[in-house]
């Protein structure tokens, strides 16, 4: 009897047109046959006869993860349950940055997980330090009141580029240029559910801008002049603000103050277009010349969670209840009884943290109606 031989089907490429050189306008960059039944399955093998088998299209989307060479286990671990739970049905692409060459021990190690073509950049210097504007005098005095007052990472200089970074500038790296969506990973994250839809194609086909998993107040001591410095930038640009912002999530009163909610962006799955589009990109240069990110210690989780709460609008930010994801200490699980046996979900319902007193879950439901 011949060996049992896998089937793979030929992928089907659609080439893509970019728009403008700061947008993408493709929806979809290919569509391929996933190979027939599930790893393991093979032609010839008693129980495992070949079936029918639908196209899948797949976005213009991408991974994403930013770590350093030290990150090399909880990487390891990320890419590897991503991968099981949802990204070995789909093959989409991963990208790694650092602000440091990616050591060969962190290449190998994580591209014999990844199904799909695996890109590695260093970030650029001037996307990284801190800009020649800042002064450093000030900042450090800053810094070290934080450090003494116990704030977490409130003595830190490199948490503060990484927030920078990720707030106006991982979406201008050249290996990020030709997808249109990303979805990021962290490392040293858990995905507890198998994912059985394409969140990426959900979000173009739906209009949606920003998904979330979990979201919560942030410390007010980093971030003490950011509303006020949104307030100035508001009232000097309203063309930018939706007709339907989800202002009533931000704020208690009408935009007079910040009650401090916002998404926990180290899982977030958003359209790069958005933060390339014109409201987006002068919002964050109107925050960066302020120099918060530096003087206090503003991080990009308010940061995008304002632009899109304002920017995009309410019904275009996506909660994606079906995910089960944990960074630690905080997790969020299915408590529909559905989803969590529909995903084999390996996280307890009832430790889900959204309707914990620090999550702000309660007031998106009230904004959404529900």
């Amino acid at each position: 009897m011949p060996p049992a031989t896998r089937i793979s089907r030929p992928v089907l490429i659609v080439v893509f047109v970019a728009s403008s050189p700061n947008t993408v306008s493709s929806s979809y960059y290919d569509t391929f046959e996933p190979d027939i039944g599930t790893p393991g399955e093979y032609e010839g093998v008693p129980g495992n006869p070949v079936v029918p088998v639908t196209l899948r299209r797949r976005a213009n989307a991408t991974l994403l993860m930013l770590a350093r060479n030290s990150d090399v286990d909880g990487a390891v671990r990320s890419v590897r349950e991503m991968e099981d739970r949802f990204n070995s049905k789909y093959r989409y692409p991963w990208v790694f940055l650092n602000e440091q060459s990616f050591s060969d021990d962190f290449k190998r190690r994580v591209s014999v997980l990844a199904s799909g073509p695996v890109h590695f950049g260093k970030i650029a210097d001037d996307h990284w330090y801190q800009p020649s504007w800042i002064n450093e005098t000030k900042a450090k005095e800053e810094r070290d009141k934080m450090e003494e007052e116990g704030v977490i990472y409130g003595g830190s200089l490199s948490y503060r580029n990484m927030c920078r970074f990720n707030s106006g500038f991982f979406y201008r790296h050249p290996l990020l240029q030709d997808f249109r969506y990303y979805w990021r990973v962290e490392p040293d994250v858990h995905f507890h559910c198998d994912m059985n839809f394409d969140p990426f194609v959900y979000m173009h086909e739906n209009n949606k801008t920003y998904g979330f998993t979990i979201t919560m107040y942030e410390y007010q001591r980093t971030i003490e002049t950011l509303w006020s410095t949104v307030s100035d930038f508001v009232k000097e640009h309203p063309e930018y603000v939706a007709p339907n912002s989800a202002m009533n999530f931000l704020s208690d009163n009408g935009g007079n103050s910040y009650n401090l909610c916002h998404f926990w962006s180290n899982f977030e799955i958003a359209d790069m277009d958005f933060w390339r589009g014109p409201a987006y990109t002068a919002f964050f240069n109107y925050l960066d010349l302020k120099g918060g990110f530096y003087y206090e210690r503003w991080g990009d989780a308010p940061v995008h969670s304002i632009g899109a709460a304002l920017f995009a609008g309410t019904d275009r930010i996506q909660f994606f209840r079906e995910i089960g994801y944990e960074h630690n200490p905080y997790t969020h699980c299915p408590t529909e009884e559905d989803l969590w046996k529909r995903g084999r979900c390996t996280c307890d319902p009832a430790h889900s943290f959204d309707y914990d007193g620090y999550s702000c879950m309660r007031r998106w439901d009230r904004m959404e109606g529900r």
